[in-house]
């Protein structure tokens, strides 16, 4: 390795240690913090400090619970309905062809191009002229709908590209359409589905413009809104370890799940054409 090569990589390397620095001291910070007392705050604000406070998370976790189980269930049934509906719809455009098929497909995916704050008050006003206001409802059909442009998008293209002579054999075999969905188009598409319930439910997990529009009643909060409303209450008191407490069980969900689904979401967005 000549001097010049080794400056180079040096340098690169510096870099990338710079940036992963930046990357995940932020984390590191907030996990250091979930365990300090006020003194240790102020007197260790960089880095970890002795004794631990394990006290702030039984704080913090008294007040998020009851909203963690209300994000939770929105989350899964939003992701399930996302999945179930554009799969179906996927399908049908990808398998079939009908008189404006295209059409309708095209428009659907034209939806990706109307940024969601257009949407926003013609949807409050729909549910609230359907009576859905402080409900689950209220979260759970919007974003159902508001998930299925991308995902009959991503489908389609999976399907579409999958061999015909499957779907002929199966149909000679006497299967009908909905059999040839749940039995062959289903569990080929298993990663695309769900790499899409994933994202479905990391952008649940993380919306709070939408809940905070919907939402008086508090007992229906989920967690985006309730950190707020909790990090105000202990920044006021001035106690911050309960605080990043908070903010650490608020995460710890999302990176089970990407921990225990990491496979599938990876194999989900490398997934690529079949071929017969």
């Amino acid at each position: 390795m000549n001097t010049k090569t080794f400056r180079h990589d040096f340098s690169l390397h510096l870099l990338l240690i710079f940036l992963g620095i930046c990357t995940f001291y932020p984390l590191l910070f907030t996990l250091f913090t979930s365990f300090k007392d006020n003194s240790q705050f102020y007197s260790t604000f960089w880095g970890p400090a002795l004794p631990l406070h394990w006290s702030n998370y039984a704080d913090a976790w008294r007040q998020l619970y009851p909203v963690l189980l209300n994000t939770v269930l929105v989350g899964v049934v939003s992701a399930f309905g996302v999945v179930f509906l554009a799969s179906l719809a996927a399908y049908v455009f990808a398998r079939h062809r009908f008189p404006g098929s295209s059409v309708f497909f095209y428009a659907i995916i034209a939806l990706l191009m109307i940024p969601g704050v257009l949407t926003l008050i013609p949807l409050f006003l729909l549910v609230k002229d359907l009576g859905l206001l402080n409900t689950y409802w209220v979260l759970i059909l919007p974003y159902i709908a508001g998930g299925q442009a991308f995902a009959i998008f991503v489908l389609r293209s999976f399907i579409a590209a999958l061999p015909e002579e499957i779907f002929e054999s199966a149909r000679i075999d006497g299967a009908d359409e909905f059999t040839i969905y749940r039995r062959i188009a289903t569990p080929m598409a298993k990663p695309i589905l769900g790499t899409l319930a994933i994202l479905s439910l990391l952008s649940t997990w993380n919306d709070y413009i939408w809940p905070s529009v919907t939402l008086r009643n508090q007992d229906l909060w989920t967690i985006s809104l309730k950190l707020v409303s909790f990090s105000s209450q202990w920044a006021s008191l001035q106690q911050y370890g309960p605080m990043f407490a908070g903010y650490v069980i608020a995460s710890i969900p999302l990176l089970l799940l990407f921990m225990f689904t990491m496979r599938l979401f990876i194999e989900g967005l490398s997934t690529g054409a079949l071929k017969a």
